[in-house]
């Protein structure tokens, strides 16, 4: 920036300068700009003097109207057309292939710097690598990104140069609903199995649905309606409506399957309907071939987007190359090729109709801005500083890139009861990359309760809620006992069950307030009650539904299915006869112990035998039921004290396939060659080093005391005295065991010698051969042990005596 510059510029041309010479300044300390982003081609030259003649006519003919944006200053400090700062992406990542992508991508990884004065145009355009290197940009440096991304995409986009209400131009969002609605419910649909069974759908009133949902829609309507009014008095209450300055991107249909004209907000990466009431009016539009300025009514409500039509739309470039023109040269190309070779008669009559055609306009030059470069660790950085914080309507979320955090929290979402969003009311975390397999979190400040989610692949699928008075535990995954929800008080236990081949479906067990100690209820249980669904194999009348013990009251009811046309089951009551060791006498069953309620009077009531062996299984099932219930405890114990440990010492799962997971794995692959090429290399050293195992047990090899180097020397002879026993006891066994076997074989040979065999008397010498030959052997490496072994030892003293560890305290 040149001094004359600055005398000639206006307070509020310098202030925007000096916010983007910061900018400037720190790229060029990093960067060496291409020559294209510090001079201009001849036709970059003839394209702005055209631009000057365009101004200066625009100006003329509509005095009333704002100037245009058409040639703003780069970050070298030189002027440059908007349309040659589009550069399309030639190779766009597959991560980035649709516009829902591409304008999420934008909105997250660039925060916003708002213009300055908010009413007039900005004096500069960054190109985008620059705006991709600094997160840094304003809204129409938001647009060109996003618009190159699209047309790399092969969408007809462009850049819409416009007004709009204060909170699209300040990126306010306090008054708009969260998008993240039920972080539950799209956890939920991403886990569905498309090839589980599906449940049976419950049969419900269509009449009560239809009053609920008028009900909610009412709800719904009354919600909008102060939302509307919300926003109608904060806009009304903006002195500048209709002349803050914005700049968004413009879709038309016709390409990539585009049905409808649409909006793309780059600060949001929200798209909305052309008429949409949040864009107040357009001055012009452009891509990478053309300008276009509107000459229609700047609101936006009924306009017109043929921008081939003259009337509506003034082009910069009269006739001027445009992508609908490039797609069809390309299909005339085509159907030439396939059409025969004409006569020379009809190819000099196309060359005539060829030279009366006028030359070809001016076209665009080519784009200035170098290849625009997003890498995949800037995808998965995404946000400027790795987090993002966006405050919405009652609510606030926070996002963070993977890996930035060491707990693995990726989105917080807060949502709170006031709108100045002082008292928070729930706050429901997401997490990714955890070893424990945590998903997601919910908070409730209200009540205090939180609630665990784990993704698939966790044991046993668990989700977990806890609060100060209960703890409920979900098992979506597939359990040998069925068990799929446990729910845990002071006093209170409930199972429910699917699945069961004993069809058990409900347990719920109330503990004593006031327990007492006995060695039949260590659980200090007072009641059990089990419910069972219908087992379709046994008759109606003898399927237990219901099922309680009452073991304070040494008592055991029974229920069962309600037959049909019946309005009332048939009971059964037991009392348990009492524990000789407990009364010091001895109970007899009786019938008078059971009471039976049979609800059709005809059926004949069971004998004594039958209800006698009828309450002795149901007692082994109370002590099945009690052993169940105290694995279920047990099993409630060691999953709250492992997820407190596992919240302790989070451990996060480095994924090889992003950019930090696979430096985290190349590091640890090189550490891990490292200490494996340290050790083999000082195994090498040590190969031959006797005191090795024994200095590795007492992690030193350097500085020995006077009482370690005396048990090294004794620890040493020991071990070798220990070696020499273990090897002469060895060698004498094989001699005898040798010898044994050898005075079998020849007792055996002389009682069957008389009736043996040529071939069998061979083999037997064979043998004899062998195994003498082997005695001998072992024999004479007994003796040269027996030998050997005093002067192996006295070699061994000799060598740790010297050996510069154990010397000097030895001798």
């Amino acid at each position: 920036m040149t001094s004359a510059l600055f005398t000639h510029c206006s307070e509020s041309e310098e202030l925007v300068r000096n916010s983007r010479a910061s900018i400037s300044v720190l790229l060029e300390a990093t960067v060496l700009w291409p020559e294209s982003y510090r001079i201009n081609s001849p036709k970059e030259i003839q394209l702005l003097a055209m631009a000057e003649n365009f101004q200066r006519q625009y100006s003329y003919l509509y005095p009333e109207r704002k100037p245009l944006l058409l040639c703003p200053i780069n970050e070298c400090e030189v002027k440059k057309f908007v349309s040659t700062t589009l550069q399309p992406i030639s190779r766009i990542r597959p991560e980035l292939f649709n516009w829902e992508a591409c304008a999420s991508f934008v909105a997250d990884f660039l925060s916003l710097e708002p213009l300055d004065p908010p009413v007039e145009l900005p004096k500069y355009l960054l190109s985008s690598t620059s705006v991709l290197q600094s997160q840094k940009a304003t809204c129409f440096e938001f647009s060109t990104l996003l618009c190159s991304l699209l047309l790399g995409a092969h969408y007809d986009a462009y850049c819409v140069s416009g007004y709009a209400v204060r909170e699209m131009c300040v990126l306010d969002q306090s008054l708009q609903e969260r998008p993240l609605l039920d972080i539950e419910d799209e956890v939920s649909e991403k886990q569905t199995n498309k090839y589980s069974m599906k449940k049976v759908r419950e049969v419900e009133s269509g009449f009560l649905e239809d009053q609920a949902q008028k009900k909610q829609d009412a709800k719904d309507a009354l919600l909008q309606k102060q939302v509307l009014l919300e926003r109608r008095e904060q806009r009304s209450a903006d002195p500048l409506r209709g002349l803050r300055v914005h700049c968004w991107v413009l879709v038309l249909s016709g390409s990539r399957d585009v049905q409808k004209n649409f909006f793309i907000d780059a600060l949001t990466g929200n798209s909305y309907a052309t008429d949409n009431d949040s864009f107040l009016g357009v001055e012009s539009v452009w891509n990478n071939f053309n300008y276009y300025v509107n000459m229609q009514d700047c609101s936006c409500a009924d306009m017109v987007y043929n921008l081939e039509d003259l009337q509506l739309w003034e082009s910069f470039l009269y006739g001027a190359t445009n992508k609908k023109l490039l797609c069809l040269e390309v299909l005339k190309r085509k159907e030439a090729k396939k059409v025969p070779k004409r006569s020379s008669s009809d190819a000099e009559e196309e060359e005539e109709e060829m030279e009366e055609t006028p030359p070809r306009t001016f076209d665009m030059p080519r784009s200035w801005v170098s290849a625009i470069g997003i890498s995949r660790k800037d995808l998965e950085d995404r946000w400027p500083g790795g987090q993002k914080v966006t405050r919405y309507r009652k609510a606030k979320l926070e996002m963070f890139s993977p890996y930035l955090r060491p707990d693995g929290l990726v989105t917080r979402l807060t949502t709170y009861r006031d709108i100045d969003c002082n008292e928070a009311v729930l706050v429901k975390e997401s997490y990714q990359h955890r070893g424990d397999h945590l998903q997601q979190r919910e908070f409730s400040v209200v009540d205090g309760s939180t609630t665990d989610r784990f993704r698939i692949g966790r044991h046993l699928k668990l989700l977990s809620e806890r609060t100060d008075h209960e703890c409920v535990m979900e098992f979506n995954g597939f359990r040998c006992d069925g068990l799929v929800q446990r729910v845990e008080s002071a006093n209170e236990m409930t199972e429910i069950f699917e699945d069961r081949t004993d069809f058990l479906r409900y347990r719920h067990v109330v503990f004593d307030k006031n327990p007492l100690v006995s060695e039949t209820n260590p659980l200090q249980i007072h009641k059990v009650v089990e419910r069972f669904d219908r087992d379709e194999s046994k008759p109606i009348n003898k399927d237990v539904a219901e099922r309680v013990f009452l073991l304070a009251e040494r008592c055991i009811e029974v229920t069962y299915h309600l037959e049909d046309f019946r309005y009332i089951p048939s009971k059964m009551s037991f009392t348990k006869p009492h524990d000789p060791e407990e009364t010091g006498k001895t109970e007899v069953f009786s019938p008078n112990l059971v009471s039976v309620f049979q609800v059709d009077p005809s059926e004949e009531p069971p004998g004594t035998l039958t209800l006698y062996l009828m309450l002795r299984e149901l007692m082994k099932d109370e002590e099945k039921v009690l052993i169940e219930i105290q694995e279920s405890k047990k099993e409630a114990r060691d999953i709250l004290a492992s997820r407190h440990q596992e919240d302790t010492d989070i451990e996060l799962i480095f994924c090889p396939w992003t950019t930090i997971g696979g430096a985290k794995a190349q590091h640890q692959r090189q550490e891990k060659e490292r200490l494996t090429a340290e050790l083999q290399m000082w195994m090498q050293e040590k190969e031959d080093y006797i005191l090795a195992p024994l200095l590795i047990r007492l992690d030193t090899s350097e500085v020995l005391s006077i009482k370690d180097a005396k048990q090294l020397y004794q620890k040493c002879l020991d071990d070798f005295k220990k070696e020499l026993e273990k090897r002469h006891s060895l060698i004498q066994e094989r001699y005898e065991r040798g010898i044994r076997e050898l005075h079998k074989e020849q007792q055996l040979y002389r009682k069957k010698q008389p009736i043996m065999t040529n071939e069998q008397e061979e083999e037997y010498q064979i043998y004899y051969s062998e195994k003498a030959l082997l005695i001998r052997t072992t024999k004479t490496q007994l003796s040269i042990l027996e030998k050997a072994g005093p002067v192996y030892l006295q070699g061994i003293e000799q060598k740790l005596k010297g050996d510069p560890h154990l010397g000097p305290y030895i001798l």
